[in-house]
């Protein structure tokens, strides 16, 4: 299309020829010509949210589910800023995302206008691709650049910067064709070391999800997987990489892993990761596999090319997508010998992954049991950042891809707003989301946006009076000496109920299920207030023994 438009009008236009059906936001006044051409556009919903750390929570989750990139909308300055945290999520998490920021008009630069900031400049170290457009006939060529930035190689956010009166003009812009992210496949000499090595191994373990990871890469990993007998593990925050079905699992990495994992990963004698960066919380550190892994070999795999050799050294790096890497090994003709160790560790983490009673007023560990024999396993299971969340890490069983909305940059708040984008995305499918007290605190605003567009979730709030996870570490360091931890809170289910939502308040174990069955029959909003003891500080010790291990 080449007839006059604004460039508000031009820029939906664009968004919806590569498929954008929903867009966050919180308005302002930046992009009102944006706004007026989403009136004339029902083919994308707009999202209104309450604070745009909210937005960008919201589409950073969206496109975690759908492969392409989620789509924000917020104003400057404060907008902008609000929003980074979802943008830095996005990073770390290699999602792909936009976020498009109103900006001043392009004759008031550089004089410190109203909200004005250098967006470039502050987005550049957080993002893959920061830029302002200020010619609106070249909006359809930047907004096809950041579909393919987005999703190309190690998908991440990108950030444009729209000038109000750039939105504002007429102009004749030609339109471009849907983007699609390119073909990445092994070469077969590759494949042939790969099997090679694993041929010669003794003790391999894989380390999966991450980078490019989805349903096909699942299919085909565990299928390979299990013909060889390969135990896997699934990289921090990306349980759902495989169905935790997969006879060859053997749990996650991360934060409060199973100790014989850990062991399982440090006497392996290769290593086969596949989508991961093999990041700080994965590794514990750098730690449990260090850069330089002696002894060990190591075959990284990731669709990036620039994360190869970046942090570890690696004996075989291939530049593939996961879904094609993992398709070749399934289908690729080999005499590897099975493996006895995939059963073992599927066994340890089983034993694991059941949890046993713990004398204490509402043991979180029976509550997960009890979601389990009434939630199917594709429930989508939201979360921010905090201790509350180890017990469900430990416990709940993932069944694929997009079932675990969670950052891996450990970002408070971030489980509200993606149950929301859950729901609307899916709305025949069951959506959980789990905050702690602080951390729901953080976007519970969030609700009033579930509550309008009718989302039908359920939030499960862990309320012990504290940031817990600061609190843990502050006994591990300075035992007895609490400062800056302790939190006082509101009635968390007369809160909700204020939303309009089913909620109850939760303080003993034997409730717990009575109060799930009652949720899950109410359509719509509904929440659980759990108050549990700051004693059991997390899934794995309580304040007690971190008190008395310091002594």
């Amino acid at each position: 299309m080449t007839n006059p438009r604004t460039g508000g009008r031009i820029l939906v236009d664009q968004l919806v020829l590569q498929g954008c059906d929903r867009i966050f936001t919180v308005p302002g006044e930046s992009f009102l010509a944006v706004l007026d051409a989403l009136h004339d556009t029902p083919q994308i919903q707009t999202v209104v949210c309450r604070q745009e750390g909210g937005v960008t929570f919201m589409a950073c989750a969206d496109g975690t589910m759908t492969g392409r990139p989620g789509v924000a909308f917020v104003t400057r300055g404060p907008g902008a800023t609000n929003a980074s945290i979802g943008v830095h999520v996005a990073m770390q998490d290699s999602q792909p995302m936009i976020l498009f920021i109103g900006d001043v008009a392009r004759g008031d630069r550089d004089r410190e206008g109203f909200q004005e900031v250098d967006f470039a400049a502050m987005f550049a170290p957080l993002c893959k691709w920061a830029a302002r457009i200020d010619d609106a006939r070249r909006i359809p060529e930047y907004i096809a650049r950041a579909y393919a930035t987005a999703m190309s190689g190690r998908p991440g956010p990108v950030v444009l910067a729209l000038p109000e009166d750039m939105l504002r003009d007429t102009v004749e812009a030609l339109d471009r064709p849907l983007v699609q992210p390119p073909e990445q496949d092994p070469d077969g000499a590759a494949m042939e070391q790969v099997m090679a090595l694993l041929k010669d191994a003794c003790a391999p373990v894989a380390i999966v999800g991450g980078a490019g990871w989805n349903a096909g890469a699942a299919h085909y990993f565990a299928q390979f997987a299990t013909r060889i007998g390969l135990p896997v593990a699934t990289a921090f925050r990306r349980q759902d990489a495989i169905d935790n079905a997969c006879p060859v699992y053997a749990g996650n990495l991360g934060y409060g892993p199973n100790p014989k994992l850990l062991d399982r990963i440090r006497g392996a004698d290769l290593i086969l990761c596949v989508g991961a960066r093999l990041g700080e919380a994965t590794t514990d550190g750098y730690t449990l596999i260090t850069p330089d892994h002696p002894d060990q070999v190591l075959i990284h795999v990731h669709p990036d090319p620039v994360e190869l050799n970046r942090v570890y050294r690696a004996d075989l790096p291939i530049c593939a997508y996961p879904h094609e890497f993992a398709e070749m090994a399934a289908l690729w003709d080999y005499d590897i010998i099975r493996f006895k160790d995939g059963d073992d560790a599927n066994e340890e983490w089983r034993a694991w992954s059941t949890p046993q009673p713990f004398e204490t007023k509402l043991d979180l560990g029976q509550c997960v049991a009890a979601m389990r024999k009434v939630l199917p396993s594709e429930t989508f299971i939201c979360n921010g950042a905090g201790n509350f969340s180890g017990w469900w890490h430990r416990y709940w069983r993932y069944a694929g891809p997009s079932c675990q909305l969670a950052p891996t940059a450990g970002a408070m708040g971030y489980g509200v707003p993606a149950a929301v984008a859950a729901s609307l995305r899916h709305p025949d499918r069951k959506v959980v989301a789990l905050a702690g007290d602080g951390d729901f605190l953080m976007n519970g605003q969030e609700l009033a946006t579930a509550a309008q567009y009718g989302c039908d979730m359920l939030v499960i709030l862990v309320d012990n009076g504290a940031y817990g996870t600061i609190r843990m570490h502050q006994e591990r360091e300075y035992p007895a000496r609490v400062s800056g931890t302790a939190l006082s809170n509101p009635d968390f289910a007369a809160l909700a109920r204020a939303y309009g939502a089913h909620a109850e308040t939760v303080e003993a174990t034997g409730d717990f299920a009575p109060a799930l069955d009652r949720a899950l029959a109410h359509k719509g909003l509904k929440l659980l207030h759990l108050k549990t003891d700051v004693e059991r500080i997390s899934a794995a010790t309580t304040i007690s023994a971190l008190r008395a291990r310091a002594t």
